[in-house]
C-alpha cells in the first residue's frame, strides 16, 4: 500500500502474524526488507520504506522529525490509534522522536541497536563523517547487478550470508530497475548528520521501552555500538527502560538480519506486546 505524506507517497508493507501489529522502522541505508527475518517469527509487522528508500525513493526530504511525522501518517492510514513501535539503528532514533512527541500513539517501544547516543558519535566531525561515508557515496556513481552488489556487501562484512535468499532480497530492494542505488546521496548524508549531530531526546521517554543491542558493530570482534556498561547506564538513567538484552556473536545488522538475531528481537517484541 501507499500512504500519502508531505512530498509524495510512502510505500508500506504489512506482514500478517499472530500478534497485535508492530510498526517497524528500518535504518539509514536500509528498507522495509530489513524486517523479513523478524516477520518469519509470526510477529505482525507494518514495515514502511522511509522516504528516499526502496519504493519510497522518490519522496524527498530527510530528517528524523520528518520520518517520525510520516509514521503518524502510516498509523492514521491503517486506522491505528496506537501501536507497539520498534526501530533498528536510525529507525531507533525515529522511534524515540515519535514516542516523545506522540506518546499517545506508541503503546511500547523496542529499540534495536539504536535510539540512544553512541559513544562514537561524540568524536565525529563533518570531515570524519564525509570520509566514513565516502565508499557509500561512491557506490552511487555506478550501476550494479543484484549479484555484484550482494558480493560487495559480503566482502565488506563476512557475517553477511550471501546464500540466504532474504539477504539477496534485502540488497536487491536497494536497486532501481536500471541498477542504480535508490537512496540518494543527499538523503543519506542528511539523515546521518541528523542522527549524529541532532538532539537526543531519549531521556524524555515516558512509554515502556526495551533495548536490544549487539556484541559487535560490523563484523566479528569489532567494537560494539553500545557496550554492556553503556546499556546499564541507560537503564539506570531512564525509569521506563527494561533490562537491556545483549545478543552475543552478532553485529549491528545481525540483530535483525540473521536467524539468531531475529529470534531474540522477536522474543523481546513478544514481551513488549503483552
Amino acid at each position: 500500500m501507499f500512504v500519502p505524506v508531505d512530498g509524495g507517497d510512502l510505500a508500506v508493507e504489512t506482514h500478517d502474524g499472530d500478534t497485535a501489529p508492530v510498526l517497524a522502522i528500518h535504518g539509514v541505508s536500509g528498507s522495509r526488507e530489513l524486517w523479513n527475518w523478524v516477520a518469519a517469527h509470526r510477529i505482525s509487522l507494518i514495515t514502511p520504506d522511509l522516504r528516499g528508500r526502496g519504493d519510497s525513493h522518490e519522496v524527498p526530504g530527510a530528517t528524523i522529525r520528518q520520518h517520525a511525522d510520516d509514521m503518524v501518517r502510516v498509523l492514521d492510514a491503517l486506522e491505528l490509534p496506537s501501536a507497539t513501535v520498534t526501530g533498528m539503528s536510525m529507525g531507533g532514533y525515529v522511534a524515540v522522536d515519535l514516542a516523545v512527541r506522540y506518546p499517545e500513539r506508541v503503546r511500547a517501544l523496542v529499540l534495536v541497536d539504536g535510539g540512544f547516543p553512541m559513544a562514537a558519535h561524540g568524536q565525529m566531525t563533518e570531515e570524519i563523517l564525509t570520509a566514513a561515508l565516502a565508499p557509500q557515496l561512491a557506490a552511487r556513481e555506478r550501476t550494479w547487478t543484484a549479484d555484484e552488489y550482494l558480493a560487495v556487501q559480503a566482502m565488506v562484512n563476512p557475517l553477511v550470508d550471501a546464500t540466504d535468499p532474504l539477504v539477496r532480497e534485502y540488497f536487491a530492494h536497494d536497486l532501481t530497475d536500471d541498477g542504480h542505488l535508490r537512496l540518494p546521496a543527499e538523503t543519506l548524508l542528511a539523515d546521518t548528520r541528523d542522527v549524529i549531530f541532532g538532539p537526543s531526546r531519549w531521556q524524555e521517554l515516558t512509554v515502556p521501552t526495551w533495548f536490544v543491542h549487539a556484541e559487535w558493530s560490523t563484523g566479528p570482534d569489532s567494537p560494539p555500538a553500545y557496550t554492556a556498561e553503556q546499556a546499564a547506564g541507560f537503564r539506570a538513567a531512564l525509569p521506563v527502560l527494561r533490562e537491556p538484552v545483549l545478543i552475543n556473536e552478532v553485529d549491528h545488522g545481525g540483530t535483525v538480519m540473521t536467524r539468531k538475531g531475529a529470534a531474540v528481537t522477536a522474543e523481546v517484541l513478544a514481551e513488549a506486546l503483552k
